[in-house]
């Protein structure tokens, strides 16, 4: 099995190229492959499949050629992943199976449009996000208010006054699992300029990850939803996670999320590692 090794702002994906959707890839096998220790270590496993071979329910009957297969560090099927989105797009250029340019991505929570040059940043329509009103998560025995945000996944953005830095988030936040049936994503963050935030993020399924794409995009709309103290505005924001700097468009329909993404290494898998990570 071969593998690309890839980020985006450091959130780091194993790619599996899979074009026929003939791989078979388990929940065991995805938790031992991001194993930092026994693995070769991620955020999360990205398979590239072609749509018409994903089976996935609707993912054949769209105009999209690839799918985006994700998977969360703990085997777990997830909706999207905005940094994922933008590393599988370089990951297409880069192979030769796409284009440069602009076109559309399949993903659990719908199309998603990208557009990229032959190298650089590479920008994500990331559809119209969903504004569901307060929630609340608990940190160290400390409460935190936040807005419920839907991006095709589910998450929780606290506003914070203290530097997000000083958050402990060695463990995941409590949350109301009446309110997240499905878990949730939690982000932290502060406004330190205008229209410019720092934030820090704990993933369901992946603990506290360098970055998450779609909850920079949630913090950016509950941020906005605090500045108008109603719906969304329009307008640019800035945010600084741990690995990096992303920018998130918002225009009254839909989000943007433009960054990086980088193809780290190429490998190929051990026949016996596999069979044994098959094994669970």
């Amino acid at each position: 099995m071969r593998f690309v090794k890839g980020h985006g702002t450091e959130n780091d994906f194993v790619i599996l190229p899979d074009p026929d959707g003939s791989l078979e890839l388990t929940p065991e096998m995805v938790a031992r492959l991001c194993d930092r220790r026994a693995g070769i270590g991620a955020d999360g496993v990205l398979r590239v499949v072609r749509a018409k071979a994903a089976g996935v329910p609707g993912v054949a009957d769209t105009d999209a050629e690839w799918f985006m297969d994700y998977r969360n560090a703990d085997g777990s099927v997830a909706e999207m992943c905005g940094n994922g989105v933008r590393v599988f797009a370089r990951y297409l250029v880069e192979a030769g199976l796409a284009a440069p340019g602009e076109w559309d991505l399949a993903t659990r929570a719908g199309l998603r449009r990208v557009v990229l040059g032959a190298t650089g940043d590479v920008r994500v329509d990331m559809g119209a996000p969903r504004h569901l009103g307060a929630g609340e998560a608990s940190v160290g025995g400390e409460t935190f208010t936040g807005e419920r945000v839907s991006m095709g996944n589910p998450h929780l953005a606290c506003r914070v006054d203290a530097p997000v830095a000083a958050l402990d988030l060695t463990r995941a936040p409590d949350f109301d699992p009446a309110v997240f049936p499905e878990g949730v994503n939690v982000e932290f963050f502060r406004q330190v300029g205008d229209r410019h935030l720092e934030m820090r993020v704990y993933e369901r399924g992946s603990g506290e990850t360098r970055s998450c794409g779609t909850g920079t995009v949630a913090a950016a709309v509950a941020a906005a939803v605090g500045e108008t103290g109603g719906a969304p505005s329009r307008g640019e924001w800035t945010v600084d996670v741990p690995g990096g700097r992303l920018t998130v468009l918002l225009d009254g329909e839909t989000s943007h999320l433009c960054g990086p993404a980088v193809l780290v290494a190429d490998g190929e898998l051990r026949p016996e590692w596999l069979v044994s990570a098959s094994d669970g």
